[in-house]
């Protein structure tokens, strides 16, 4: 008797944990566009330090998952102390890269997510018509647990969506850094549908997670 509670305890607490862990990443809500965030008289411009600068990105499906980078291209911040106002952001989206895989497997993931292959153009990004996505931030806020919350509009294949995620902003001297939690979107609310279960039937096993877990890391200058 004792082992069957001590066994029920064990699986219990196994699935707290499991699922304490899924809801470390949560899901920026896509919603309607917002107006864009006008800079204050008393904000400081900054701008991005491209080098030291990315967005790390995660897809998943049954049978594993991939991870990378994308580069930001240019970008400007405006920040009132460690609040930040407001700023735009561009992403270039023709440097998708995967940093799980190798050679040839990486050459020909990179190239299916940027849509460089014939045939399989729309899958993913489609970067020869949407070269460029941008993040223009609409407001700050702070959550009941005190969290920063950054919103922004988010555009990807010609489709904008507001989404907002947990960021922690700091400055020392001339340089800001913005760090947001790890958050997921849904893809196909940007009209990436390639091998999604919601949107195709009789995929099987054989789909791709809807959600793409996003965490991003910016470095800005003092203008």
């Amino acid at each position: 008797m004792k082992n069957k509670i001590l066994t029920l305890c064990i699986a219990i607490s196994i699935g707290a944990t499991l699922i304490s862990c899924k809801d470390k990443t949560k899901e920026a809500e896509a919603t309607a566009v917002e107006p864009v965030a006008e800079t204050v008289i008393t904000a400081v411009k900054y701008n991005v330090d491209v080098s030291n600068s990315s967005i790390e990105w995660k897809g998943a499906k049954p049978t594993g998952e991939h991870f990378g980078t994308i580069c930001i291209e240019t970008g400007e911040l405006t920040a009132d102390g460690n609040s930040v106002q407001s700023g735009t952001i561009v992403i270039d989206m023709n440097s998708i890269a995967a940093l799980d895989v190798e050679g040839d497997k990486k050459l020909n993931l990179e190239a299916h997510l940027k849509g460089t292959v014939e045939g399989k153009e729309g899958d993913f990004f489609n970067v020869n018509e949407f070269p460029k996505s941008t993040f223009k931030i609409t407001g700050v806020t702070t959550n009941e647990t005190g969290k920063t919350i950054l919103s922004g509009n988010l555009k990807m294949k010609g489709i904008e969506k507001n989404v907002s995620f947990p960021v922690t902003v700091s400055t020392e001297g001339k340089t800001l850094s913005l760090v947001s939690e790890t958050f997921a979107i849904d893809r196909t609310q940007w009209g990436i549908n390639f091998g999604s279960k919601s949107v195709f039937d009789n995929l099987g096993d054989k789909f791709i997670n809807d959600d793409i877990t996003l965490t991003i890391k910016v470095k800005a200058t003092k203008a």
